[in-house]
């Protein structure tokens, strides 16, 4: 008979189980090879019970990698029933319409044994710097040229690896070690993670998690609830304008609330592009729901119980709702704007609460090694993803925050790192004075990033950038961030999608852009006004001219 566990102990469990994923989440930074996990962040780490329901995730990870696990652990269970399973199985999926939107992210699930039967789950996925085919920019045609598909496969039977996918993984990658070590990476964190869940439930006496993981996912769901009725009743609606890249995209939203449910309906927004900045609609999913959630509820914790309440729907084969084998490679150059577009929902019920537009998606800039044609190139291939932020939205009662991953959380490569692993030279990095938008908080400035290729071989640089031509909008009378663009030190400016070559000597150039402001700028305080001058965040014109301060 299951041991019956008293509400304290249920209360300790779970708290016990938050810092096991978060245990999770480190040792998969700390042993991971390359820069985009182990100094960006670019994961996620979650446990989960035999019905593939999120019981807990680490808060190191992106709303991405996250809420696209907390779905996709479930439908690998159609693949790989639990009744199937030994100690020792580890499977694993890239398939973007399972994980996290595109190749280049892992999914992992490792089941968890307590006295010879599955108990649990654990999880994790880590973006891999390279899988061959044209790199991660968006000029494929579709997925199959956009790298090595792989459908739900087994990664180790009972213990032992799979060491011909290894190959297969390594074979197809311009980074062959990085791409084995991250993989190996995965397997440890999922290992910790069954290795730590056992450990507590043996600590307690339980031989399985029902009790716990209802308690959880109850507690969650009335809590969400709670949270939704605070809000009013009625139908939202919102669009933004994004840049696009064969032509200018219309993102609608239609924000419907009820007494405990949430439903965003984005019909009527653009239909698919034909290059790779569409967005399967787990990842649109994703990053709506985390956008909502940082209004309505933001103090739960993320399990199955708080993100039932939340339902996302778009017609298949739009821009935010693309369809197999749609390519996919830069969802993030839309998905990541979800956040702005149900902001702009909830600020009309919500107008104290919700901040200015941000600049939002990441200016994401992949890069790899270009050989010379006609001539065997001898430099030394690498591929390497530059990721770095422009500035948050301004908020109700504070400025934005400048050069912040947000909503992404994968945080700015360093300049550091980038040296240690490419041929590049960071000549500078800074902030960008006067880009965050003018207001009684100023929106959150950009930054200014000056690289040159240092060797003897060109180098692919992918473009897939937004807010190039369509600003982050301002609230309550606040003004526009300023947008974002790509140069070389010549001032020629480029397009923000596509892609270009970089001759070795040659420098270019990135502009991240501003965040919105909120309120009306002759309503700072004076005192901040100053603050940024002496800062240089602003010059002495914008001072007088927008701020009214002499």
């Amino acid at each position: 008979m299951a041991k019956s566990l008293s509400s304290i102990d249920l209360q300790v469990m779970w708290n016990r189980l938050i810092g096991v994923v978060e245990e999770q989440g480190q040792v998969l930074i700390r042993t991971a090879f390359s820069p985009i996990v182990r100094e960006c962040g670019d994961i996620s780490a979650g446990i989960f019970d035999l019905q593939g329901r999120m019981l807990a995730q680490a808060v190191t990870g992106t709303p991405g990698h996250i809420n696209t696990m907390a779905e996709a652990v479930a439908i690998m269970l159609n693949y790989f029933p639990v009744d199937t399973m030994a100690p020792g199985d580890v499977y694993l999926t890239n398939d973007p319409w399972i994980g996290s939107g595109h190749l280049n992210d892992f999914l992992i699930v490792q089941p968890a044994f307590l006295g010879g039967k599955v108990v649990g789950l654990s999880s994790c996925t880590s973006h891999l710097i390279d899988l061959g085919g044209r790199g991660m920019g968006p000029e494929g045609m579709d997925v199959h040229d956009e790298g090595l598909f792989l459908p739900p496969v087994k990664l180790a039977d009972r213990g032992v690896v799979n060491r011909m996918l290894i190959d297969i993984i390594k074979a197809n990658s311009r980074e062959p070690v990085q791409n084995e070590g991250d993989a190996y990476a995965l397997m440890a964190s999922c290992d910790v993670g069954c290795s730590r869940l056992v450990d507590m439930m043996a600590e307690f006496g339980v031989e399985d998690l029902s009790q716990l993981s209802d308690h959880i996912i109850d507690t969650s769901l009335k809590a969400a609830g709670d949270a939704i009725s605070a809000v009013p009743n009625g139908d939202y609606l919102y669009d933004l304008k994004l840049d696009g890249y064969d032509f200018e995209i219309d993102l609608k939203a239609k924000l419907t609330v009820t007494d405990r449910e949430m439903m965003l309906d984005m019909a009527g927004s653009s239909a698919c592009s034909k290059f790779g900045i569409n967005v399967p609609l787990n990842y649109a999913t994703a990053y709506a729901v985390f956008g909502i959630r940082c209004i309505v509820g933001s103090d739960m914790p993320n399990n199955a119980g708080s993100l039932a309440p939340f339902k996302v729907t778009a017609p298949e084969g739009c821009i935010v709702n693309a369809q197999f084998p749609a390519p996919v490679a830069m969802r993030h150059t839309i998905g990541q704007l979800m956040p702005d577009l149900v902001f702009g929902c909830l600020t009309q019920a919500l107008p104290d609460q919700v901040p200015a537009e941000g600049a939002s998606c990441m200016y994401d800039v992949p890069m790899r090694n270009l050989p010379n044609t006609g001539v065997r190139n001898t430099a030394t291939a690498f591929a390497v993803e530059l990721t770095h932020n422009g500035g948050t939205g301004a908020r109700p009662a504070k400025d934005g925050l400048s050069a912040t991953a947000y909503p992404s959380g994968v945080w700015g490569t360093q300049v550091e790192i980038t040296e240690s692993v490419a041929p590049l030279i960071v000549h500078r990095r800074e902030l960008r004075p006067g880009s965050g938008g003018a207001g009684q908080f100023r929106g959150g400035l950009g930054q200014t990033l000056e690289l040159e290729s240092s060797e003897g071989a060109p180098a692919a640089v992918f473009l897939s950038l937004e807010r190039v031509k369509y600003p982050a909008r301002g609230r309550a009378g606040g003004g526009e961030g300023a947008c974002g663009h790509i140069s070389f030190s010549s001032g020629e400016v480029l397009s923000g999608k596509g892609e270009f070559e970089l001759s070795p000597g040659e420098t270019f150039i990135m502009h991240t852009p501003g965040g919105g402001g909120f309120g009306d700028p002759k309503a700072r305080a004076r005192e901040a006004i100053a603050e940024d001058l002496k800062r240089g965040y602003i010059t002495e014109a914008e001072a007088a001219e927008v701020y009214g301060f002499d």
